[in-house]
């Protein structure tokens, strides 16, 4: 896992737009992972900068939603689906027939999680998957106390990670759905390239867990030190907790990460 800790958001930003340009230069046609949530924000800003100026194309990628909610109205602007063609996709010239999530309206919500997988896997698995964390460690809609080996499963949302997401239902947590269809850890970790993102203080704890603590269900993203192919961006703020921050400041410089 290589850790990068940089001043601001806006470089967050630059240097997880450079994994997705470098992955389309080479590879056209590549898959890719879209994550919803504030982190990415500035991922999408710098792509969506870079697309306008001619940097780069999504024209022939494909692309895969982590998670939707259950039951949301699909006309309703939180909807997972309904956030990521705001914040990115029609933003860039990804085509819309392109871009998949789970189906969290479906009347079988276990056979579409079967189907999401078996989508992922006729395209070819994902080849760069971006990733926010939550303050409690999970990545995607993988909460504390899940399987490590999960695939995209119905899952349950913690009081905790409602209470994260009320502010996108007008502060009320009533509104926030209680179910989601979320891609498992082993979905996730089947990725070829993953690159997690972080801002601020209140993520501290959780970024000091994912590079430092024991694997461990208690912290979800964790699981991450086993991925051979793993990038993790963070603000000063957000890296204030982790021990070795000299040596990943080092490393980072020497890769020429940074």
């Amino acid at each position: 896992m290589d850790v990068v800790i940089v001043p601001d958001d806006a470089t967050i930003g630059a240097l997880a737009a450079d994994q997705y340009q470098k992955l389309l230069e080479a590879k056209p046609n590549a898959v890719i992972g879209l994550a919803t949530g504030s982190s990415p924000l500035s991922t999408y800003a710098e792509l969506i900068k870079r697309y306008q100026a001619g940097q780069i194309s999504f024209a022939q990628a494909t692309a895969f939603m982590l998670d939707e909610y259950v039951g949301i109205d699909p006309d309703h602007p939180e909807r997972y689906r309904n956030v990521i063609h705001n914040e990115i996709a029609s933003k860039v010239d990804l085509r819309p027939e392109a871009v998949h999530g789970p189906d969290g309206n479906a009347e079988d919500l276990e056979a579409a999680c079967a189907d999401y997988e078996a989508k992922i896997a006729a395209a070819g698995g994902v080849d760069l998957q971006i990733l926010g964390i939550g303050s409690d460690g999970h990545i995607a809609f993988n909460e504390p106390g899940g399987s490590l080996a999960s695939r995209t499963h119905l899952g349950v949302l913690t009081a905790q990670t409602r209470q994260d997401n009320a502010r996108f239902f007008d502060g009320d947590l009533d509104k926030v759905p209680t179910h989601c269809l979320t891609q498992g850890l082993a979905t996730i970790m089947s990725a070829k390239k993953l690159v997690l993102v972080a801002q601020g203080a209140g993520k501290a704890e959780a970024i000091r867990q994912l590079v430092e603590g024991g694997v461990s269900a208690k912290w979800p993203a964790t699981i991450m030190q086993h991925h051979p192919d793993a990038l993790v961006i963070v603000d000063e703020a957000a890296g204030s907790k982790l021990e070795l921050a000299d040596y990943y400041r080092e490393v980072a410089k020497a890769s020429g990460l940074v």
